[in-house]
């Protein structure tokens, strides 16, 4: 219970504490956290719990929980905030281990039950199960009493207070109020305890009134419950307000403290001293080096050979000034002149790329345009404007805030963006200088070596000069990688950080297949690859010649090689090229670079134009909408996922959204009735999900009174492969996307920079799924294909021929050397070549046992 005694002095007031927990007590001094010892938070007492339910101290009202079920305060009737704190660094449990019994707001007695915790999990994953009780509002007490020894929950007095002088008024002098700029909350778990705590200690050296703002929610920034009621998670945006004799030295003072954690751990670190050392246990893992110094290391981006000389890119420093000239609105109109130059910039270069039918590489820039309407960009932007900051310094901290966030994100797809968030501000940068940085021009036979390279530069790259590129950032899926390699450039991500070192002029080999950069090349080495290159491209022209034979091995099996499409120029090329048909038409193109979904009508002429243009013997298999994940959609919004790669992606989409899929699926059914058109549905993990969409596409069949279409599945989930037989009973054939099933099998991101060397799809773990799927279709009269990335590797196709794959979707430039090397082989060869890579550990091993048909070109 709490005893509270009105002495003859009215002006004080005791109150006492009961022990919320069971178990011995430990002086607050004695915690082992510095936030909590030296009383930061506010004075009070620890207990090490013995019990696993905190119980309330006192008679009071709720005032704050906090969302991960690790700390509560109970404010009593004279307004002394008791806050309770279970264990240490327990916030980044995330909720994990606590059970919540009372929300904010309840009204709670002594003793009543407030969390339940797990003690034996918060004993194993945090640093410590001691429980702090402190008065958050400390200045309100004159003395603290607090006893020692073990107490019972419930019964026994933990604290005896003091209070003096009543309720401590708000200054509400009607003063000016001092506002910060807009801050971006950097700390991985938000302004939990311990920011919150370091926040209220530095506001309270201030006289002035001070108060945070998120959203239309004020708090007393001196107040670390208050702080904390707020609910500031990492990434928000938030205002100090500041009224007072000394408001401007409090803004000036907490603002940068901020932006920068509050010294919270996992944020940016201030500078440290030059005498500072890493800890050896501290260093990471060694990226992969090689033991050649001639031979540098990193990710393939883009295949192909290049021979040539160093050139180091450096983007020059813009220098930019922090203070405005003139007044705010002058800087607003600035900044808003230079985005609307950026943005007719930007449409400009999309429609150039529209012209010469590259779809794919205008999206990339339509996705910079939309970058430049993000409204929280803008935001910050414009609050910095609003503290007379220039238009260059306020887009600069929005621009690179933002970056930051996104580099630090764990999913290494959505963190590869923040280059693309760069580029864009520079754009922007540039315009608002009035001066474009100088860059170099590069020499003819140039390999570019930079740290990072944008968008921008690589769009703009003279084709005649550059013969290819490495940088020591990025992966295999950036935007940078995907036009190296719909230029055809060579590329090569995460190289060896020592390539920056490289002088201008070195000769090398950059091979972008292998993902390496070999350095001061013999005469003898440059003259084998200019060969090489030549001898390839007369074999390009003997395989164009013979392209339109079919691909049948020297044993009489033949195997069908078609192609990956993404719209009707693609398709007018494939019979050119010897395809036999479409065996995957990614039909996203149709729904990018829009604010709305394209109509029932518009996808039925598109679907009908790509039909015709492969006549009428030619299967055209099209994939539906396969969103999600790092591919979302402005009109489509998908709600924030910890992990977009494991939510609601491909099929679930449609499924989710039926009114896309039908309209899709009629669509498809109507362009059947102008060629072999199939369907084909995404990331299919459950039996349930393919029976509800072809239960979708019979209604729509009838309704439309049209003729049945084959219907087939992507086998990318290992759970479809494992499931093959029961899903070879409801659909007519496969294709297995191996490109997700590598990743999904070992549980490793493509596009991770550090990862991705070792996401490889003739990993035998793959190899044996792949095996599996073949062997339960067959058994059951379907066909299976490939359309994932290994379809085109050389080396890979062997083994897919001796696994029992029927068809092969590659890419387009690959279909005749595809085909011409399966007139090579063997069948039987092929089939003893699956057996033994089955029996291998690594994709390695598997490399290196199959051989390379290039190798001695």
């Amino acid at each position: 219970m709490m005893n509270t005694s009105i002495p003859r002095d009215s002006s004080t007031v005791n109150i006492t504490l009961i022990a919320p927990l069971s178990g011995p007590l430990v002086p607050i001094e004695r915690v082992p956290d510095p936030v909590f010892a030296q009383k930061m938070v506010g004075d009070g007492i620890s207990i090490d719990p013995l019990d696993q339910c905190l119980r309330a101290p006192c008679n009071g009202e709720i005032t704050q929980l906090h969302p991960a079920g690790h700390a509560v305060t109970v404010t009593t009737p004279q307004g002394i905030e008791v806050l309770m704190h279970i264990g240490l660094d327990t916030v980044g449990l995330k909720g994990t281990g606590f059970t919540a019994r009372v929300q904010p707001g309840d009204a709670v007695q002594t003793g009543d039950a407030l969390i339940d915790f797990d003690a034996d999990y918060i004993a194993t994953h945090a640093k410590s199960l001691l429980t702090q009780i402190v008065i958050a509002n400390s200045e309100r007490v004159a003395t603290f009493a607090p006893r020692s020894g073990q107490v019972s929950a419930g019964r026994d007095v933990i604290l005896d207070l003091t209070l003096t002088g009543g309720s401590v008024e708000e200054t509400t002098d009607m003063v000016k109020a001092i506002t910060s700029e807009a801050i971006v909350i950097p700390n991985p778990t938000g302004l939990h305890a311990r920011p919150a705590a370091v926040l209220a200690n530095l506001a309270k050296k201030f006289k002035a009134e001070v108060r945070i703002q998120k959203g239309d929610q004020q708090a007393n920034a001196k107040s670390v419950v208050a702080i904390m009621g707020l609910e500031i998670g990492h990434g928000d945006k938030v205002t100090l307000i500041a009224k007072g004799d000394d408001a401007d030295a409090a803004i000036e003072t907490l603002t940068p403290l901020l932006w920068e954690g509050l010294g919270d751990e996992g944020c940016t670190p201030a500078p440290a001293p030059a005498s500072f050392e890493v800890s050896v246990n501290s260093a990471p893992a060694p990226r992969p080096r090689s033991e050649n110094p001639n031979l540098l290391i990193g990710v393939a981006a883009s295949p192909g050979l290049a021979v040539g000389e160093v050139f180091q890119v450096r983007h020059t420093e813009i220098q930019i000034s922090e203070t405005a000239e003139g007044d705010p609105q002058r800087e607003r109109d600035r900044l808003d002149q230079a985005i609307d130059q950026a943005r007719i910039q930007l449409e400009a270069l999309q429609a150039r790329l529209h012209g010469e039918r590259a779809a794919d590489k205008a999206a990339i820039f339509a996705a910079h345009q939309e970058l430049l309407d993000d409204p929280d960009l803008l935001d910050i932007a414009y609050s910095a404007l609003a503290k007379g900051k220039s238009a260059e310094f306020a887009w600069q901290r929005a621009f690179t805030t933002h970056a930051d966030r996104l580099a630090s994100l764990r999913n290494e797809l959505l963190a590869a963006r923040a280059n693309d968030l760069r580029d864009v501000g520079r754009r922007v940068l540039t315009l608002l200088t009035g001066a474009e940085p100088e860059r170099q021009e590069p020499p003819t036979n140039a390999i570019l070596v930079a740290e990072e390279l944008t968008p921008s530069d690589t769009a703009s790259m003279d084709r005649s000069k550059v013969r290819g590129f490495c940088t020591t950032l990025g992966g295999a899926t950036s935007h940078v990688a995907i036009l190296a390699r719909s230029l055809d450039i060579p590329a090569v991500a995460g190289i060896e950080p020592r390539a920056l070192e490289l002088p201008n002029g070195t000769p090398v080999i950059l091979d972008g297949g292998k993902g390496t950069l070999r350095l001061n090349p013999t005469p003898e080495d440059i003259t084998r690859i200019r060969e090489t290159q030549e001898r390839l491209a007369v074999r390009r022209q003997a395989e164009m010649a013979v392209a339109h034979e079919p691909a049948i091995t020297l044993d009489g099996h033949r195997m069908e090689v078609v192609g990956n499409i993404g719209g009707l120029a693609e398709a007018e090329q494939v019979p050119g090229l010897g395809g036999e048909g479409v065996g995957l038409l990614r039909s996203e193109f149709l729904f990018l670079e829009r604010s709305t979904a394209p109509s029932e009508d518009e996808q039925f002429e598109t679907y009908k134009s790509i039909a015709e243009a492969l006549g009428p013997n030619r299967p055209l298999i099209i994939r539906t909408l396969d969103v999600g994940g790092d591919k979302p959609l402005i009109y489509l919004p998908i709600p924030k996922e910890e992990n977009p790669f494991l939510g609601e992606r491909g099929l679930r989409i449609g499924l989710d959204r039926p009114e896309i899929l039908r309209t899709q699926l009629r669509a498809i059914l109507r362009a059947a009735a102008f060629g072999k058109v199939r369907v084909m549905f995404p990331m299919v993990g459950l039996l349930s999900e393919l029976r509800d969409a072809k239960a979708m596409l019979e209604e729509e069949r009838q309704r439309l009174g049209v003729k049945p279409i084959e219907t087939g599945i992507m086998v990318e989930i290992p759970a479809a492969a494992i499931m093959a037989a029961q899903f070879a009973r409801e659909a007519d054939f496969f294709s297995i996307g191996t490109n997700d099933l590598t990743q999904y099998t070992l549980a490793m991101d493509r596009g991770h920079p550090k990862l991705a060397p070792k996401v490889d799809g003739l990993n035998p773990s793959v190899l044996r799924l792949i095996a599996w799927t073949v062997e339960a279709a067959h058994a059951q009269g379907k066909w299976v294909g490939v359309c994932g990335g290994i379809a085109s590797d050389p080396q890979a196709v062997p083994l897919l021929i001796g696994l029992g794959v029927d068809e092969l979707s590659v890419s387009l430039p690959t279909i005749p050397s595809i085909k011409a090397q399966i007139r090579t082989l063997w069948r039987h060869e092929c089939q003893d070549l699956a057996r033994r890579a089955l029996t291998l550990e690594t994709a390695a091993e598997v490399r290196a046992y199959c051989p390379d048909p290039f190798a001695a070109a």
